[in-house]
């Protein structure tokens, strides 16, 4: 909203209503030329903060993605390690119920011999 500079009735009876007019319309010459820079230069910086902003941007998401990546080949390698940790106690569950039932069996064994011979 441009603001029209105004002097006092002074100034315009002491120089006159032409070098008045000439000086108020300088004033507001100069300040729209103000105005005008100023928004050029603040333009000018918002697309410079954008640019930065932007680039900033790019950069973390291309470390979120190597992070991700990362991420991924640890939970990769570690699905391995489990798989072969479940193996081996796969192995070792069916190792230990051979014996258990390798026990019952010569126990039940051992009974119906016993009842057999006690007849």
């Amino acid at each position: 909203m441009p603001v029209t500079a105004k002097l006092s009735r002074k100034f315009y009876e002491r120089f006159g209503d032409d070098i008045a007019g000439e000086l108020v319309d300088w004033f507001n010459a100069v300040d729209l030329t103000y105005q005008t820079q100023l928004r050029e230069l603040n333009e000018l910086n918002w697309e410079r903060f954008k640019a930065t902003l932007q680039g900033e941007i790019a950069t973390l998401r291309g470390e979120l993605r190597s992070e991700v990546q990362d991420l991924r080949s640890e939970m990769h390698a570690m699905r391995g390690d489990l798989r072969s940790e479940m193996h081996a106690l796969h192995k070792d569950l069916i190792k230990w119920m051979f014996v258990f039932w390798c026990g019952n069996m010569l126990g039940l064994g051992g009974l119906i011999v016993g009842l057999l011979g006690l007849r």
